[in-house]
């Protein structure tokens, strides 16, 4: 992880987002496991409800836990286990459970595996815990002799991982939720946030690539650049110039704003909707967890969502958000809101963490 610490004039800023792209076009199968429920059935539980059971079982089970996801039809929580004992656990919670094959450090290992034998630019993977597996993703800019490598890789991995191409470039976007501007690019603002009782607010941490000082879509000064984490992270911390308005709430671009009254970790099959100053407003479901991609250019970054919403150029940085819940910072992906494809987050939980940030 690389961490840049700027200092420079100080500015103010509106609430948006910036965020870079990648989408994979990737269709998730269904695995085959043996599902079972309590008598009484799971509970219905809301997205934050179910990502905090989530946790919860995650402890208790330790390393019977085989990964969980959301499912929101349903509005249940699915929780993969390696036998019929944590099974029961499951369920007496108020979960699904499904028996599945492979343990979180077999994918986990899996993971390790891909990092050190098909780091190549082009290329994505992530945890999928409806599939039970590590999908990998590669870009049209991956060659054929590239591609022969990730398939020697992938097979050598059994059935822990599988492989797939999508028709888009997996790369970063530069510009914006609310516009901000600075070094001759756009972003956008992701979530107003408190440091020591002082005004700041999050975004991407591949924009202050371009510039440490930045401005509205007005030209007006809002704030300058404090703190960054790209590569191997993806978020930044910017602090607001005396006086400036920053409400804790996203634009919606309809008139409205959302409020954000706290943050949330992603979970895999969550409703989410994201903000840009390019695109606006778009929405989709968490996809995949801890996703690593390697951009193009050679920045890797890791720990990432993965989504289906769509987002352009100019989205980086914006607000990913389920309901009044900040989730994430929008970091790249490989499509576009015409024909669709996948977008990576930054998790807000990890920014705020390393900031000691609150929300609002």
């Amino acid at each position: 992880m690389k961490h840049r610490r700027i200092s420079g004039r100080r500015a103010a800023v509106t609430v948006a987002g910036i965020a870079a792209l990648v989408t994979t076009g990737a269709t998730f199968q269904t695995a085959n496991a043996n599902e079972a429920e309590s008598t009484d059935g799971p509970r219905t539980l809301s997205a934050p409800a179910a990502g905090k059971l989530a946790s919860t079982l995650g402890h208790d089970l330790g390393a019977d836990a085989a990964g969980t996801y959301y499912d929101a039809k349903s509005k249940h929580l699915v929780v993969n286990v390696l036998d019929e004992t944590a099974a029961g656990t499951v369920r007496e919670a108020g979960a699904r459970a499904r028996v599945v094959e492979h343990s979180l450090a077999e994918l986990a290992d899996a993971r390790t595996t891909l990092k050190r034998d098909a780091t190549i630019p082009g290329t994505s993977w992530a945890t999928d815990p409806r599939t039970n597996k590590v999908v990998v993703t590669a870009d049209r800019t991956v060659s054929t002799a590239e591609w022969n490598r990730l398939t020697e890789v992938v097979e050598g991995l059994g059935g822990k991982a599988e492989l797939q191409r999508t028709k888009g470039e997996f790369k970063p976007f530069l510009a914006g939720g609310d516009a901000i501007n600075g070094g001759g690019g756009r972003c956008s603002l992701g979530f107003n946030v408190s440091v020591g009782g002082a005004p700041h607010f999050l975004t991407a941490g591949h924009c202050t690539e371009a510039g440490t000082s930045w401005a509205d879509s007005t030209g007006q000064g809002v704030g300058a650049a404090v703190d960054s984490s790209f590569p191997g992270d993806d978020y930044a911390l910017v602090e607001y110039t005396a006086g400036a308005d920053h409400p804790s709430e996203v634009n919606l671009y309809d008139g409205s704003a959302q409020t954000i009254t706290g943050a949330a970790e992603a979970t895999v099959g969550m409703d989410v909707t994201r903000s840009g100053s390019t695109t606006q407003v778009h929405s989709g479901t968490v996809t995949g967890l801890d996703a690593t991609v390697n951009y193009g250019s050679g920045d890797i970054v890791n720990g990432l969502i993965e989504t289906d919403v769509c987002a352009e150029p100019g989205d980086s940085g914006g607000s990913l958000f389920s309901g009044s819940s900040a989730v994430g910072l929008t970091s790249g992906g490989s499509g576009n809101c015409t024909s669709g494809g996948t977008t990576f987050f930054q998790p807000v939980t990890e920014a705020l963490s390393a900031y000691g940030a609150s929300i609002g």
